[in-house]
């Protein structure tokens, strides 16, 4: 049944673990929409037959007293749609949670839009344009993030779509159950050559995907012949394969990220970075915050936004001024730190000591 109704829907292929049960939502609502405008329709051509004007008019029947239309009947209608709507709501509610909550240690690919091509990052150090690779039965983490202007990375065979926005990190994931080829389309209108802003994924088995990161082409059985040259998406980092983390402690070091924060748990005049990924930071406009790639990003972009309780407003805006793959190649560096314990006295400010030169340019 359900490649029937696939197929005479013209989606295409369910090439994730989470396909088959989007479908079974859409398949549900068209049948049930379709169904209903069928039963509108042939009670509307019920009334134009029965009720139709004839040449004798006759004189309207009146009601007789305890004709009135039956109160069951209202409420049969009234609680059925609204109990579909409820039903429709739960289902859609639970997809939305499952796509947006990746399970627990997941591969992350960091990935870039820009006018006009994707560009990827992996934690290993390799990079690719235009062509993401992938393990195929295992759960992968997208990170997505904009150099110019919004984009929308979306693979039809894996049902997923996410927009990617200038400033801001956002997250899709999905599980490839097979090896094989899916097209990548950019569907928000990003300027002239929007149509070309196109890619493909390569799911691999486990051990052609670990060749590839290696530096070897993949069997050309499964892969077939594709570019592999080296991405610019790290034009900071060397030739040579440098991982992410390398890379976000380079980046960190030349915004001046290591004036004020320090990896080692030493307090300093901005937090930690040591034990900070994951935790709940108290803010000063009162409430709490979870440390996550989202926040991360905001406070380099907007850091007066929600600012740490008991830190000085001495952080610049980092908006136009660092790239996004240096912001991902940062949040992979505080990752990496998550579990090393902060020193004594680290989870609380420096000082009250003013730095105005940091104000005009560190951090």
């Amino acid at each position: 049944m359900n490649e029937l109704l696939r197929t005479l829907l013209f989606l295409p292929r369910q090439a994730s673990t989470l396909a088959e049960e989007i479908d079974t939502l859409h398949y549900f609502v068209i049948i049930m929409t379709m169904g209903g405008a069928l039963l509108v329709t042939l009670i509307g051509g019920y009334f134009l037959v029965r009720y139709r004007r004839t040449a004798v008019q006759k004189e309207p029947a009146r009601r007789m007293p305890g004709t009135t239309p039956a109160i069951w009947l209202e409420v049969v209608v009234v609680v059925g749609l609204f109990g579909m709507f409820i039903v429709w709501w739960v289902i859609g509610f639970r997809q939305f949670m499952a796509i947006r909550t990746p399970p627990e240690n997941t591969l992350e690919i960091y990935v870039t839009g820009k006018q006009w091509m994707w560009k990827f990052a992996y934690p290993q150090g390799a990079n690719s344009i235009s062509t993401l690779y992938v393990p195929a039965g295992r759960p992968v983490k997208l990170v997505l993030a904009s150099r110019d202007v919004i984009h929308s990375f979306f693979v039809p065979d894996f049902r997923l779509k996410e927009d990617v926005v200038p400033g801001r990190l956002t997250t899709l994931w999905f599980e490839a159950k097979e090896p094989g080829r899916h097209d990548i389309f950019c569907t928000e209108y990003c300027g002239v050559s929007h149509s070309t802003m196109r890619g493909e994924v390569i799911v691999l088995p486990q051990e052609e995907y670990e060749r590839w990161l290696q530096g070897q082409s993949p069997g050309p059985a499964v892969a077939g012949p594709v570019d592999l040259r080296p991405s610019a998406v790290t034009d900071y980092a060397p030739p040579e394969p440098l991982s992410m983390v390398r890379q976000g402690e380079r980046a960190a070091a030349e915004h001046g990220c290591l004036r004020c924060h320090t990896l080692d748990g030493t307090p300093h005049l901005g937090p930690t970075f040591a034990g900070l990924y994951g935790t709940m930071v108290p803010l000063e406009a009162g409430g709490n915050v979870k440390v996550d790639e989202a926040y991360i990003t905001e406070s380099m972009m907007d850091p007066l936004a929600r600012i740490h309780a008991g830190y000085q407003r001495i952080m610049p805006s980092y908006l136009g001024q660092i790239r996004p793959a240096e912001t991902s190649a940062i949040i992979e560096l505080v990752k990496s730190l998550r579990d090393v314990r902060p020193k004594p006295g680290a989870s609380e400010p420096w000082g009250t000591v003013t730095v105005p030169e940091l104000r005009e340019g560190g951090q």
